[in-house]
């Protein structure tokens, strides 16, 4: 049970840390265009990040899958600025946007798994098993995305609700201010 709690609590810290700033913006990005009312959905769209996240970081742990540390660490911010650039140019057609995102986060979350490989590589190295350690990994992956996308939507609720913010004005906003970070972050760890 240790091994667990252990293992929940790294998966929390590795979005909830300061850190994890590559992480957080993705998330911002992946849910701008979604409202406080689609709830259910950020949830399935979090959870299918998580899964493609789980399947990339089983893979590398068990060494399946190996990718050069620089290349992932290069498409991590890339995925970003995808992200981020779909939503500021597919601004109006919103419903065509929210259901690639199912599939833009799940992909996108293969990559993302690559990205903390080499050192539950190293973790995972004395265990007997990588269930345990995976599995409360990403139970704690899984509740600190949810605790930031509760936190995104209550900002979200008060900036269209009291300041009255307008809906489009954010998701531009919020995707811009995103797209400049991660494409910063993009060039910076160009692999070549």
């Amino acid at each position: 049970m240790q091994d667990f709690i252990f293992y929940l609590k790294l998966g929390w810290e590795h979005i909830i840390s300061l850190d994890a700033l590559d992480h957080q913006l993705f998330i911002l990005a992946l849910i701008a265009v979604y409202s406080y009312n689609d709830f259910k959905k950020i949830l399935i769209l979090v959870t299918a990040f998580t899964i493609g996240h789980s399947i990339t970081l089983a893979l590398s742990s068990l060494n399946v899958l190996r990718v050069p540390g620089n290349w992932v660490e290069f498409l991590i911010p890339l995925t970003i600025v995808i992200t981020s650039l779909d939503n500021i140019l597919m601004k109006n057609n919103q419903k065509t946007l929210m259901r690639m995102n199912y599939y833009l986060a799940m992909i996108f979350g293969l990559i993302h798994g690559m990205g903390f490989a080499n050192t539950a590589r190293m973790m995972l190295a004395k265990e007997q098993s990588i269930f345990v350690p995976l599995l409360g990994f990403n139970i704690g992956l899984e509740l600190g995305q949810i605790a930031l996308v509760v936190a995104i939507l209550i900002l979200l609720f008060i900036l269209l609700k009291i300041f009255r913010v307008n809906r489009k004005d954010w998701i531009l906003f919020v995707s811009s201010g995103v797209f400049a970070l991660a494409l910063k972050m993009t060039l910076e760890r160009l692999p070549f």
